[in-house]
């Protein structure tokens, strides 16, 4: 029906219709349909299975994968749609401080889109891991961030050949994708050469020989020892190219930072460089100095707080550990989600400088990879 105005050649009849106006609003409501409008629409619900948010999760199975991984499997209230080799953020509270570390992702997407389950695989080292390791059990509540990260498969970006490169628990999101590529959640061809240094170090060894098939090839590397059906050494040259289908692929690595400084020359040494190969940023951890004492001060959401810094820890570790909520993801200075105001101090970057330009211009920083070389003063987002 067309509502539209036309104005009248007299003036007062314009003046007629308005006093019209409300019994002719009345007079079609009472025509209109009695049937209730739908409480929730389609796009309303996918955009809620899109971006999530924080949302609660219990704890509902733990499987030890090797003598420090295990996996942790979580029940999540509201279904997820990730990319297999992103990552979610897991929070908990810690003898009254709230932290959170960042883990790839380790079951498929359809799992956790279909189920509501979720999984992450974790290695024994740090603070939140070592919590978790000796202190979670099935039934626990924490909170389970959105899945962030671009450590993904992108057709327009990477070939189609995808060579991954793994070291120790660096073998997460690729298990992930050798699911996905197995389910049909992903398509690209995915082969897989894993680093460990024996047999008892292989996470997911029997699961990943069952997902290979035409599109997902596994080859594991032992450092320490020698068995039959399993290279020898380290991830050299010589084994990328034996088992890489032809020189066109992506490379991409997990692992630890030796593994990319020595696997990053043998792929020069094929020609494999630039946006040819990708690497998963590993978090911020200590940095080797004298431990130093600094005055933090700290305004969240209008609250103000005065806190200590070590200058061998990362401001955004100093806030945890005060029990304050900030914010972080993927805590490698990359996704920019903890930047702060910098009111006053010194601090030093660790590594590359990932800040965009507009927050190096107007003082901003990001904490989690940023380390206190004076009294500071900050403006943090709310967590």
């Amino acid at each position: 029906m067309d509502y539209r105005f036309k104005k009248q050649i007299f003036g007062f009849m314009d003046l007629l219709r308005f006093k019209k106006l409300v019994p002719n609003r009345r007079r079609h409501l009472e025509e209109g349909s009695p049937t209730h409008l739908p409480e929730s629409y389609r796009v309303n619900d996918t955009a809620a299975v899109l971006h999530p948010g924080p949302q609660k999760a219990v704890l509902s199975e733990i499987i030890r994968q090797t003598a420090d991984t295990k996996t942790y499997t979580f029940d999540l209230t509201s279904p997820m749609f990730f990319r297999a080799g992103q990552y979610v953020t897991v929070r908990a509270e810690i003898d009254g401080a709230i932290v959170q570390r960042p883990y790839a992702v380790s079951s498929s997407p359809l799992t956790a889109l279909r189920e509501k389950k979720l999984s992450v695989t974790v290695k024994k080292a740090g603070y939140f891991s070592g919590w978790l390791f000796e202190n979670a059990k099935e039934g626990d509540e924490f909170t389970v961030g959105d899945p962030s990260g671009d450590f993904y498969h992108d057709g327009i970006r990477d070939s189609f050949h995808v060579v991954g490169i793994a070291g120790g628990s660096g073998i997460t999101p690729f298990y992930s994708m050798a699911q996905a590529v197995k389910e049909g959640s992903e398509d690209f061809d995915l082969t897989l050469i894993y680093g460990a240094r024996t047999l008892k170090d292989i996470a997911f060894a029997d699961k990943l020989k069952a997902l290979t098939g035409d599109k997902f090839r596994f080859v594991c590397v032992l450092s320490d020892e020698k068995q039959e059906g399993f290279e020898h050494g380290f991830i050299t040259a010589d084994i990328i190219k034996k088992y890489a289908a032809s020189d066109d692929f992506t490379a991409m690595m997990c692992g630890p930072e030796a593994m990319y400084k020595f696997v990053g020359k043998e792929l020069e040494s094929l020609g494999i460089t630039g946006k040819r190969v990708r690497k998963e940023a590993n978090c911020i951890g200590n940095r080797d100095v004298k431990p130093v004492e600094y005055n933090l001060k700290v305004s969240i959401g209008g609250e103000n707080f005065e806190i200590k810094a070590r200058s061998d820890e990362t401001i955004l570790t100093a806030m945890e550990r005060a029990g304050l909520k900030v914010p972080s993801k993927c805590r490698a200075g990359g996704c920019g989600y903890c930047h702060s105001k910098l009111v006053s101090g010194k601090y030093t970057i660790s590594g590359i400088d990932k800040r965009r330009l507009a927050d190096s211009k107007f003082s901003y920083i990001h904490p989690c990879c940023s380390y206190p070389d004076s009294d500071m003063e900050l403006i943090v987002p709310n967590g």
